[in-house]
């Protein structure tokens, strides 16, 4: 199924292994990828190894990937001999990693030079803290500085108590940035992985939640890069219209074999399976349950709500007009 690595370089770390794992899945990301590949090598700490996972990539970056590989022992590249589906792929870098830290990377997102040191600093010097990332700042295609994600949300992912940690992160609204931060790799063995399914990253980090506190670094050393052909802007942006036949490419996006229409559902099931499989006190493990009640009174509710009405829409067109006649402010939930 996979490919052989494609490099010929030895590790040249001393007689340990790296410290930090990064992971990077690509598809077709010729674009953007140089200025990413720079942003990770050029880290202030430099005890890593970056995995590239290429997704049976059409566009020139093979050919990119493998010049970087030559040029720095940091680099493995493996290619995929076809297109698994972005969470397995995601899965594969991980599966491919050994170190005590593990980062996921996307091909077109930028670090600050001393993005890794901070993190790996404050899991160094804290072990309750099972992931750290920072503020995170928006870009657009050209590099453009647009704003900033999640401000005045993800107030309690540092909490002491796990259920204040898992209520702000399985909220809908805030962007899931803490998804690329650095964490305990350990952990990751006893989570669920990346899931195939729509708003699995959301799942996974929520689950993380559970087992410790994540640290949030004040200051802005991660730069999430919107652009026309980035997830977000693909089934999210402002011209996406919330459709049946969007949830579909969506879907596909997912899981290259099979998905459900139910995604929010989905979700939600898995927000209760997360609660049961990580251990926690009694009391705790209660307080969890509540807090995802509470998720589907105050919005999950309007999104399950949704799933369902997008399956009635592939055989009538009457959910349509029923929701055509809900105030502006539930309407949009429905059609943005």
């Amino acid at each position: 199924m996979y490919a052989k690595d494609n490099t010929k370089n030895t590790q040249s770390f001393g007689s340990g292994r790296p410290r930090l794992y990064i992971g990077m899945p690509v598809f077709n990301g010729e674009k953007f990828i140089e200025e990413a590949l720079d942003s990770i090598l050029n880290q202030t700490f430099r005890n890593f190894m970056l995995i590239i996972s290429d997704n049976a990539s059409t566009d020139r970056t093979q050919q990119i990937c493998l010049d970087y590989a030559s040029n720095d022992p940091r680099i493995r590249y493996y290619r995929n001999e076809k297109n698994l589906g972005g969470p397995n792929n995601y899965n594969r870098v991980f599966e491919l990693s050994s170190g005590e830290y593990f980062k996921w990377a996307a091909c077109d997102d930028v670090l600050a030079p001393d993005y890794l040191r901070k993190c790996i600093n404050v899991l160094d010097k804290d072990p309750s803290i099972v992931g750290c990332h920072c503020k995170t700042g928006r870009i657009d295609q050209y590099g453009k500085f647009l704003g900033y994600y999640n401000q005045g949300l993800l107030t309690r992912i540092d909490s002491p108590n796990p259920h204040e940690r898992f209520r702000d992160l399985i909220g809908l609204w805030y962007t899931t940035t803490p998804f690329h931060g650095v964490y305990r790799a350990r952990l990751f063995a006893k989570s669920q992985r990346h899931g195939s399914y729509v708003g699995a990253d959301r799942n996974l980090v929520a689950e993380l939640s559970l087992m410790g506190r994540i640290y949030e670094i004040p200051e802005c050393l991660f730069f999430w890069r919107e652009h026309p052909s980035s997830y977000t802007s693909m089934f999210y942006g402002e011209i996406r219209e919330d459709t049946l036949d969007r949830l579909r490419e969506e879907l596909a996006w997912w899981n290259k074999e099979s998905g459900t229409y139910f995604p929010h559902w989905k979700n939600c099931l898995e927000y209760f399976r997360s609660v049961n499989r990580v251990p926690l006190e009694l009391f705790e493990r209660f307080y969890c349950y509540l807090q995802i009640l509470d998720w589907i009174i105050k919005e999950g509710r309007l999104f399950l709500a949704k799933d369902i009405f997008l399956l009635l829409l592939q055989n009538s067109s009457l959910p349509s007009k029923l929701i055509q006649r809900l105030p502006q402010k539930l309407r949009c939930i429905f059609l943005p």
